[in-house]
């Protein structure tokens, strides 16, 4: 198993309180949440470290320029420092890394995600003051600036590039075949950032079988948020039983047959069956 590492247990349940707790609070800070979800994943992340993420934000923050303008202002002055200065962007082979998906390594090696990237530019603007929200276009994330008459985008991945009309069009074509629908613009809930985040995470250790350790503390961290997919029980549930905790999945496998055991028997019996042969495999 390569880096980065898990953290001890401790560490970990301590973690996982706090990210939970972050989660159901009345305003989630988008910030911390990554932050802890980069300590669920890197137990070299310490407090000391997490402070020094935050204070990173808040010091190129102070390098914008005080109340710069309308919402294009705001952009333009995020893309010269964040994108041109700071030289924060992504590429093609970002994809292929973990590191890409946690804030604090992104803040060192100022790579990353769109969506990683986009919460820097976020989290940035706002504590300068700026009218800056999250875009979840499909297949690419952005931020946006300003109220939906006067929006303004821009593509922290593309090093901050403000786009026309047509470059968000193109941008959601090439993802998906379908046009531009406007429903897609609006500001996206920080919650709905983090569970984008660890979809991101969960695709690449899929990818990954060996990593079966990050996709189960993934889909973990998933069933912690205030709402979730009750499926995720099941994944969780697969992924023990891959990890050979048999008694630990075969338990899962089950509580989710009773789940869906009112709407759905057929399911629910056919896993039944897998809990039976998970349980088998311990002779």
């Amino acid at each position: 198993m390569g880096p980065p590492y898990p953290p001890p247990p401790e560490r970990s349940a301590e973690v996982r309180r706090r990210f939970a707790d972050e989660a159901r609070a009345e305003r989630p800070d988008l910030s911390a949440l990554c932050l802890l979800l980069g300590a669920e994943a890197d137990g070299s992340l310490d407090e000391a470290g997490m402070d020094a993420a935050q204070i990173e934000l808040d010091r190129l923050a102070g390098q914008l320029p005080y109340r710069p303008g309308g919402p294009l202002a705001w952009a333009t002055a995020l893309h010269h420092l964040l994108g041109v200065r700071c030289e924060f962007h992504g590429a093609a082979t970002d994809y292929h890394r973990l590191e890409s998906s946690l804030l604090h390594e992104v803040l060192k090696r100022r790579r990353g995600l769109p969506i990683l990237l986009s919460v820097v530019w976020m989290e940035v603007a706002r504590r300068a003051g700026a009218p800056v929200y999250g875009v979840a276009l499909p297949g690419h994330f952005v931020v946006g600036f300003g109220p939906a008459e006067e929006q303004v985008l821009a593509d922290p991945f593309d090093g901050g590039r403000v786009l026309t009309g047509t470059d968000a069009e193109l941008l959601v074509v090439g993802a998906t075949g379908a046009p531009l629908d406007p429903a897609m613009l609006v500001p996206a809930d920080p919650l709905d950032v983090v569970v984008r985040i660890l979809n991101n995470v969960r695709a690449w250790a899929a990818a990954r079988p060996e990593r079966s350790d990050v996709a189960l503390w993934a889909v973990e961290l998933c069933l912690l948020l205030p709402s979730h997919p009750a499926r995720l029980r099941y994944e969780r549930a697969q992924l023990l039983v891959q990890r050979g905790e048999f008694l630990a999945g075969a338990a899962e496998l089950e509580a989710y047959a009773d789940v869906v055991a009112d709407v759905d028997e057929p399911t629910a019996r056919r896993v039944r069956s897998q809990a039976h042969t998970a349980r088998a495999m311990l002779n």
